[in-house]
């Protein structure tokens, strides 16, 4: 069970640029965690699963680089649905974690914000939540966070979150996938995972928040956000 959990985080020492020592030690168990994948796919797809799921219910960091690691490990297909449903499910705990037992705390925290907020969101809906989640100059923990306080239903919650959710997790997965082996990158450091199709994965992840953000502008809009 360890090391299906480190198969699982791997891909977090990859893409922070982890020290060359702790790359060596994950290069030597890559056939053995893919043996393990190949061995007990179901077990290992669950332990994945618990574990982003624990990471952005509870808004721990690390869920960028656990996107990128498995997309290596799961593949562009497996990782995405996964992904897909763990972070959604993440998302929907930290928000029922908001409403029920830290309303108080949430209140507290990002009093100055609510009301713009609630402004933006009464005059919306549920567009606002899917806005936020396209363009993510928000954190997403802030938008569960605040989100919880909002007469939202979850279902609604839920189901935004998930579109708005699903172009950016595919982008991420692309680019963890484009990864070869992690003895490549330990041998060869950054030159040896270059390629084209990576390049591209990188640039889409960056001008992907400025496209939506010109496709969902709003000419006159006069409202305020909740970063203000």
């Amino acid at each position: 069970m360890l090391w299906t959990l480190l198969a699982c985080v791997v891909g977090v020492a990859l893409w922070q640029f982890s020290d060359t020592q702790t790359l060596e030690s994950l290069a030597n168990r890559e056939v053995e965690l893919r043996r393990w994948q190949s061995e007990q796919p179901v077990f290992v797809f669950v332990i994945a699963f618990v574990l982003y799921v624990a990471v952005t219910g509870l808004s721990l960091p690390g869920a960028a680089g656990l996107s990128l690691a498995y997309g290596w490990y799961f593949g562009l297909v497996q990782g995405v649905i996964l992904i897909s449903f763990a972070s959604t499910l993440g998302a929907t705990i930290a928000f029922l974690i908001s409403r029920f037992l830290m309303r108080d705390t949430v209140q507290t925290r990002f009093g100055e914000r609510l009301s713009g907020f609630n402004e933006d969101f009464a005059r919306q809906g549920a567009y606002y939540l899917l806005t936020l989640r396209l363009i993510p100059a928000v954190p997403f923990f802030v938008i569960n966070a605040v989100m919880g306080l909002t007469p939202i239903r979850i279902w609604t919650f839920w189901w935004v979150s998930q579109l708005g959710m699903l172009p950016g997790t595919v982008l991420y997965i692309y680019a963890g996938s484009s990864v070869p082996t992690i003895r490549v990158f330990a041998e060869s450091g950054v030159s040896g995972i270059l390629s084209w199709e990576l390049f591209i994965a990188f640039t889409l992840l960056g001008l992907f928040p400025l496209l939506v953000r010109h496709l969902l502008k709003e000419p006159n809009h006069t409202g305020s956000s909740p970063t203000e």
